[in-house]
């Protein structure tokens, strides 16, 4: 396993469990659009990607009623859905770790950067990233190759083999792949193992205790 000195993690799903404040978010837009509501197994497929894809792809949404629903997704998501959220067990000891033995971590999200920091602030695990880097509010940078490069771009220190990009979701590893690092899937969020394998994932852990292995932390250290 490589020591790597420059980890990049993804938001929802990886750090924390997003879900209730993104279903109702979404029920919120929908309800506003005068739209059906979509079952469960389609809401879940919102965690992770972009939420305008999301719209799109899912719910079949043309470019005008996307830049709707993501104005009444935000209305709600900035009232009450963001802190309708729990961090992962084990994730506040893991950063904390990582940090403590020198590593700098990044944020890489899809979600906008302004959200982000604003929840890893209310969870106090804003602390430990050197950036906290996501989308921009009017709908750019919202690729994880574009939040990865730029991340990449900006800390020119980076060399091979020292980066690596934790996500649960196929676009957190594609986006990964193209800048050229490493990848580590994580089960535990919203991505299936044969998701994380399809799209090359180096390693593909289902658990905090398991990432932390990989990132050459002691295994027996408590979660």
């Amino acid at each position: 396993m490589k020591n790597y000195e420059y980890i990049l993690f993804d938001l929802d799903g990886t750090l924390t469990d997003p879900k209730e404040g993104i279903i109702n978010s979404i029920k919120y837009a929908l309800r506003k659009m005068g739209q059906q509501e979509i079952q469960e197994l389609e809401l879940l497929t919102f965690i992770g990607p972009p939420i305008q894809h999301s719209f799109s792809e899912v719910c079949g949404m043309n470019e005008e009623e996307v830049t709707r629903a993501v104005h009444f997704y935000r209305e709600y998501f900035t009232e009450n859905g963001m802190i309708e959220n729990k961090v992962y067990s084990g994730i506040p000891q893991l950063l904390h770790e990582l940090k403590e033995t020198g590593k700098k971590l990044f944020v890489a999200t899809s979600k906008p950067t302004v959200f982000a920091k604003e929840i890893l602030k209310f969870f106090q695990l804003d602390h430990y990233f050197t950036e906290i880097v996501g989308s921009n509010l009017d709908g750019s940078r919202i690729d994880k190759k574009e939040i990865i490069e730029w991340i990449y771009q900006k800390y020119l220190q980076f060399s091979d083999g020292e980066v690596v990009m934790v996500g649960d979701r196929s676009h957190d590893n594609i986006g990964a792949n193209l800048n050229g690092i490493e990848s580590i899937g994580v089960t535990y969020g919203y991505g299936s193992k044969e998701e994380l394998e399809e799209v090359k994932a180096r390693y593909v852990v289902g658990t905090v205790e398991e990432l932390r292995t990989i990132l050459r932390l002691e295994s027996t250290a408590k979660v």
